[in-house]
């Protein structure tokens, strides 16, 4: 029996519309079948993993109407920017009308309320029919040893891969716009928080800038997507890849050294960023770069300024909320940054976790005319921590691992799923986490930085993308066996599962080829950089 039949009467009755369900805590479908003694959980669209699917079955969707419409048109869905999916036609120009056209045959299909067929093939089937249709749609199933069967979505004659859960009905997706933006146009979409409403779109030209100039170059390199960087794998040139990254990071953190420079009054670099960035790596090669220059950089810890522990602020739960800006001394913080650059000695604290104090312990600091600070914390972006130093004597770096290496091209990674997996792995390399314990806090990791980190981005001078091309498919082999240690009698199994289907498509890189200065080495261990 499928489960939409079982639970037909609890889905129709449901405030929001039921696109999937978790199955003895594995995402499922609404057609896939059950024998009726499995533990399931119905997902509608109120709820972040309702949303995944909301947004992988409207992006099903706009592909389909693209076929009907613009047949020629090669869609890529490139990345995501704020509640919205950039997308780009590689050999045509995108117009008010096209995207009319397309938005109002969107809207026939959502009204209609299509099937939508998940049709299960095995390898040999779906070989035969890859080469009678000719196509490329979800052709890298074929090349993942570890898929028995193919899964491909079908509505009406419309057939596309999608690797994500997405819903039976077309109807489920009835909030979203099609909007001309740069050369290319947004796909919006609404929010788990209010499903009936399109959000403000909140321009983000900084962020993507820095996307489009990795994705420009990635694409000049032809490794856009997992098939062409398995291929460079497979042939034997993934070490000319690495370096080519690797140069390209070394020559960004360059770029952003000589813009301090140049600037004669800058005393503060600020770097933030969100969980699994690398910023303890970027910090360090940047103040090699800031040498290079004749600039001595400084360290500075946040974390020492920490209030003391009876005075930290509660979160609504009524636990000590440690992630705000009010857990700082903002004020000794400021005083003493307004210290360093008076020319004055300070006497810096230093933060006593085990008995949550401030303790000075006779430290003295004091910065020559050669010497920068180099702070780096979560509220770094945020003016009101520095509320009391002269704009012109602080530099801003925003840094985030901005995914841009897509799985084909209406199936995309996602910039938190990167960090997610280099948390995992970094987690129990450095702080003996298993991997289950990683995915049950990352939830509330995420809602920290959409309060503390993400509304500033766009403030930075700066914003540096950590990604590496080939990153995942050396995270992949210590990634996939911390997951496999998750069981299927806990909910963050379907996470796990979520994870493994995207890093299976990898072909493996051994880390030793990995050069000891890289970033990935943060999580990795074995490089020259130490936290």
């Amino acid at each position: 029996m499928k489960i939409s039949e079982k639970y037909q009467q609890q889905i129709a009755q449901s405030k929001y519309p039921v696109v999937g369900a978790t199955v003895n805590n594995t995402y499922s479908n609404l057609n896939d079948e059950i024998e009726g003694n499995e533990k399931v959980s119905l997902i509608d669209i109120n709820c972040k993993e309702g949303m995944k699917i909301y947004r992988a079955t409207l992006t099903y969707t706009m592909s389909k109407a693209f076929f009907e419409t613009f047949r020629r048109a090669r869609l890529t869905v490139d990345y995501q920017l704020s509640n919205a999916m950039y997308c780009t036609l590689d050999n045509m120009d995108v117009t008010e009308e096209m995207l009319q056209t397309v938005k109002d045959r969107m809207q026939e299909i959502i009204d209609a309320d299509l099937e939508i067929r998940k049709v299960v093939m095995t390898r040999a089937e779906a070989t035969e029919f890859y080469n009678s249709e000719k196509t490329a749609k979800g052709r890298l199933q074929l090349d993942v040893e570890e898929n028995e069967t193919i899964n491909l979505y079908y509505c009406e004659d419309y057939y596309n891969c999608i690797y994500e859960t997405i819903a039976t009905h077309t109807g489920a997706t009835r909030t979203f716009d099609l909007v001309k933006y740069g050369k290319g146009f947004l796909l919006r979409y609404p929010s788990s928080d209010n499903v009936n409403v399109l959000p403000v779109f909140k321009e983000t030209k900084k962020l993507q800038w820095a996307l489009e100039e990795y994705e420009t170059i990635y694409k000049i390199l032809n490794v856009g997507t997992i098939h062409k960087l398995n291929t460079v794998i497979e042939n034997n040139k993934i070490r000319e890849l690495i370096l080519l990254s690797e140069a390209l990071h070394e020559k960004k953190i360059a770029n952003i050294a000589d813009q301090i420079a140049r600037r004669k009054g800058v005393k503060i670099v600020l770097i933030a960023g969100p969980s699994s960035s690398g910023k303890t790596t970027f910090a360090q090669r940047l103040g090699i770069q800031l040498r290079l220059n004749g600039l001595k950089p400084v360290t500075i810890s946040v974390d020492n300024y920490f209030v003391d522990r009876g005075q930290t602020p509660l979160n609504e739960k009524g636990e000590p909320d440690f992630e705000c800006l009010e857990a700082i001394d903002i004020d000794l913080f400021n005083q003493d940054l307004l210290g360093l650059l008076n020319g004055e000695e300070v006497e810096m604290p230093e933060f006593d976790f085990k008995n949550g104090v401030k303790v000075f312990n006779g430290k003295k600091t004091r910065i020559s005319d050669e010497e920068v600070l180099v702070i780096e914390g979560i509220h770094c972006l945020n003016d009101k921590l520095t509320a009391r130093i002269p704009k012109d004597r602080k530099y801003k770096v925003y840094i985030s691992a901005l995914t841009v290496l897509n799985i084909d091209a209406f199936n995309r990674i996602s910039t938190t799923d990167t960090r997610f997996i280099r948390r995992i792995v970094r987690d129990h390399q450095f702080r003996a986490y298993s991997a289950l314990n990683t995915i049950k806090t990352w939830p509330n990791v995420n809602k920290g930085e959409q309060q503390n980190i993400f509304p500033f981005q766009e403030d930075a001078d700066s914003i540096f993308n950590t990604s590496l091309i080939y990153e995942l498919a050396v995270l992949k082999h210590k990634a996939m066996a911390l997951l496999k240690e998750i069981t299927n009698d806990v909910p963050e199994y379907a996470e796990a599962q979520r994870l493994m289907d995207i890093l299976k498509n990898f072909k493996e890189i051994p880390e030793d080829i990995v050069p000891a200065n890289s970033l990935v080495k943060e999580f990795l261990g074995g490089g020259d950089f130490k936290g």
